[in-house]
């Protein structure tokens, strides 16, 4: 596995020789049968194009799940410092904005879902838009959306979608500060103005699962977590919203490194000093985006906690639908972490990557800080996903993070070429699940065998000491696309 050397049996680096210009090694997290592929799919190229940023702290990092993306890897991770000449970049951030995952738990065991889980999947279809373009049934004048960019999951919240509760456990609280809705065109306005409580399509998806096993009691308990329970997960993010934002910004900080004398060695790394008046303002843009999809899942899973109700002819109290977290994982933030023995505020890009954050920490909330963060990893929708906790080695070895899901082992295109909708329908049914989908080519896109086994990528942060496995969950319903 040239060029790489075996830190651990999980760890491999990616020498400064590599390629000129390196400034920092990078750090693959991945077992020796995963990297075949990650070789294979030039992912070193972007991990070493990462280590060439300005002001970069420690490591490129990638995390098992790692493919190829739009100039940083999807699963790819690093720390600039704003002090050292730092840039913001926003293809270590990606297009979907705040793409996310949130789950919620509820009272209901598996029997008591299972005789109507047809209804139920068919319910969920119709409350909640989905597919490329569709739009919400919330068509929000501009002084709203705007709100809604200042406020995000508060927005929601205020007008019934959910309760203040919730806000405890989504990071940031629902909402980073320092947005500012000035600096978004009116062309992300409008994309944005339709889509809040929408779905989409690509990977993004609502599923109905079953806790089928725990690995740790005491981290499931606090959680709320038990086995036979059934749990809702949303994963979207901020929509055309975002990826117009991510869109219009390329282009300003495209011409950044020429104005402040940097060279980069892809241009899809367009980045700007994070001092600089283009990173500000990038940097005001992507929280605005960031609250949107805040918002965006706030609202989903109150419409899910309807369609539950409507469905099932149960009462609230019945349901017991509850939070359990919701965590980012495309997003740029300023965190402390210790850098050569001194604690540092750097600007952590997480593409594809998700928060570890261990016990005891204060931006863990305080219900699960004996336990460590909830760290939510969606697999592929035919077979599990899984909850983790953040562990002390994360904020020790990769700036608090972990991986953020299983990982594409086919790109779209050969999915569709290799795959078709009526086998996937089949295999689904085998499996136990009920699947609805908007669109036959988008949800071949992300059968089974387009993805790695997220059981094998959990297990790589599990045994670096980065999160600990505390629950998995199977599907029993599917609605995609």
């Amino acid at each position: 596995m040239q060029p790489l050397t075996k830190i651990t049996d999980v760890l491999w680096e990616l020498p400064l020789t590599y390629k000129a210009g390196m400034r920092v090694c990078g750090r693959v997290y991945a077992s020796e049968a995963m990297l075949r592929h990650i070789v294979g799919d030039n992912c070193l190229e972007q991990v070493a194009n990462v280590a060439c940023l300005p002001g970069i702290q420690q490591y490129s990092l990638a995390m098992p799940d790692i493919h190829w993306g739009y100039g940083f890897p999807i699963g790819g991770v690093a720390a600039t410092a704003p002090d050292e000449g730092g840039v913001i970049s926003p293809g270590g951030v990606g297009y979907d904005i705040n793409c996310g995952v949130r789950l919620m738990r509820t009272q209901l065991s598996r029997e008591d879902v299972a005789p109507k889980i047809h209804d139920l999947v068919s319910q969920l279809f119709r409350d909640i838009p989905c597919g490329l373009g569709e739009k919400s049934d919330l068509r929000l004048a501009r002084d709203d959306e705007r709100q809604v960019l200042v406020q995000g999951a508060r927005w929601a919240v205020k007008r019934g979608f959910g309760k203040a509760d919730d806000l405890e456990f989504i990071e940031e609280g629902g909402c980073m500060a320092e947005a500012e809705s000035s600096n978004i065109t009116e062309r992300a306005l409008e994309r944005g103005a339709g889509q809040v409580g929408s779905l989409g399509s690509g990977n993004h998806f609502l599923e109905v699962q079953v806790v089928d096993e725990i690995f740790d009691d005491t981290a499931a308990q606090t959680m709320g977590l038990f086995l036979g329970g059934v749990t809702v997960m949303i994963h979207c993010g901020s929509r055309g919203f975002g990826y117009q934002v991510c869109d219009d910004y390329l282009r300003v900080l495209g011409r950044a490194p020429e104005k402040y004398g940097f060279r980069l060695p892809d241009r899809q790394l367009a980045s700007a000093p994070i001092q600089s008046p283009e990173g500000q303002e990038y940097l005001a843009a992507m929280r605005c985006a960031a609250n949107y999809a805040f918002a965006n899942r706030q609202v989903l899973a109150a419409k899910a906690e309807r369609s539950f109700l409507h469905a099932l002819g149960i009462s609230p109290n019945a349901l017991g639908m509850e939070l359990v977290y919701d965590v980012p994982h495309n997003i740029a933030k300023f965190e402390e972490h210790m850098i050569n023995g001194r604690p540092r505020r750097v600007c952590v890009h997480r593409k594809g990557a998700t928060r570890s954050f261990p016990p005891n920490h204060p931006s863990v909330p305080a219900r699960y800080r004996a336990v460590g963060q909830p760290v939510l990893v969606p697999g592929d929708m035919g077979r599990y996903s899984f909850v983790l906790a953040g562990q002390p080695q994360a904020m020790a070895q990769t700036f608090g993070t972990v991986c953020h899901g299983a990982g594409r082992v086919m790109s779209r295109s050969q999915a569709k070429r290799e795959l078709n909708f009526d086998q996937l329908r089949r295999d689904m049914e085998q499996r136990g699940v009920v699947m609805m989908a908007r669109g036959r080519g988008t949800a071949v896109e992300e059968a089974s065998a387009a993805y790695k086994d997220v059981a094998e990528v959990v297990n790589v942060v599990d045994a670096a000491g980065l999160a600990k496995k505390v629950c998995r969950m199977r599907p029993i319903g599917v609605v995609k696309g």
